[in-house]
């Protein structure tokens, strides 16, 4: 039995052919237009605006926001693959990302409800132009205000700006949307009482963790918590050291030196004795110093 198409079955066909090739035709045009740019050149300029793309994709707005979203994740790895350090997404103000909030922005021009170039913007945008990454994660509160997740991002930014009261009021509004989680309540009064806390930052990136749905994003967090586990032992080591200084009028020359202490805090240790930092990399000893820092070769930043 044949089957029959109507003429709206065949009119909806032609509809999409045309989209589809409105948005290749898109591409094509914006990569002709700024090739260097995207390979990591320096001719930083979005050549089509958000409003100019929405009015040529023919209403296919959505493919060409994951067009334009797909174009910032490529921009910022060829970015990064570049410059050979193992940066992590919010600090990469060293890498001249110019492009990178006109396309995020675009992104959202098209697709306003599109939330995960918002939370790039939160995340990665501060570090390179914090106007802008307050402006398009506002615009997305705006165009969602039910979400409590942009709440969630913007108070993020103002964390990391260290606007403790800014971070609180936004944590606060995010925190009455229907269907936030409890933290979001208990976030805005952590601000208020020790905003700019080691516990704070690690309630933040386990937060951020748990909510992401960025594997980049998770990474990040995952890697900041390890950082602030890092800090609190080696401010417990320093401790050691400085006691073990006093007793003996000398910082240890080895970490042999500290092993009864280490034994007995149950710190675990390489057979030099060597306590181990969170990613599993012994800690180095800087005798001269009477201090310690993490190998290089460790996933734990330093600093």
């Amino acid at each position: 039995m044949k089957h029959r198409f109507s003429k709206s079955d065949v009119l909806l066909a032609l509809i999409t052919l045309i989209g589809l090739a409105g948005v290749v035709g898109l591409s094509r045009l914006i990569d002709a237009r700024q090739p260097a740019t995207l390979a990591g050149g320096t001719d930083d300029q979005l050549y089509l605006s958000g409003s100019t793309v929405k009015r040529v994709s023919i209403g296919f707005n959505g493919l060409a926001a994951d067009w334009y979203w797909m174009r910032s994740l490529q921009y910022v790895g060829r970015k990064i693959l570049k410059s050979g350090q193992g940066l992590q997404l919010d600090n990469l103000g060293t890498l001249n990302l110019k492009l990178l909030a006109p396309l995020l922005d675009t992104a959202t021009t098209l697709d306003p409800e599109f939330m995960e170039p918002y939370e790039y913007a939160a995340i990665v945008l501060p570090g390179i132009d914090i106007n802008e990454a307050t402006r398009i994660t506002k615009k997305g509160i705006t165009a969602n205000p039910n979400s409590w997740r942009l709440y969630q991002h913007l108070g993020y930014i103002y964390w990391q700006q260290r606007d403790y009261e800014a971070a609180r009021e936004t944590y606060r509004e995010g925190a009455k949307i229907p269907g936030a989680p409890a933290w979001m309540e208990a976030m805005q009064a952590r601000m208020a009482a020790e905003g700019g806390s080691r516990d704070t930052a690690r309630e933040i990136y386990r937060r951020m963790f748990e909510q992401s749905d960025d594997p980049k994003v998770k990474e990040m967090a995952r890697t900041r918590l390890l950082q602030l586990q890092s800090l609190d032992e080696r401010d417990a080591l320093r401790r050691l050291m400085n006691g073990y200084k006093a007793q003996m009028g000398k910082c240890p020359a080895t970490w042999l030196e500290l092993a009864p202490a280490l034994r007995v805090l149950k710190v675990p240790t390489d057979t030099n004795g060597a306590p181990f930092d969170p990613a599993g990399v012994a800690y180095v000893l800087l005798p001269d110093k009477c201090d310690l820092e993490t190998d290089p070769k460790s996933k734990v930043p330093s600093n």
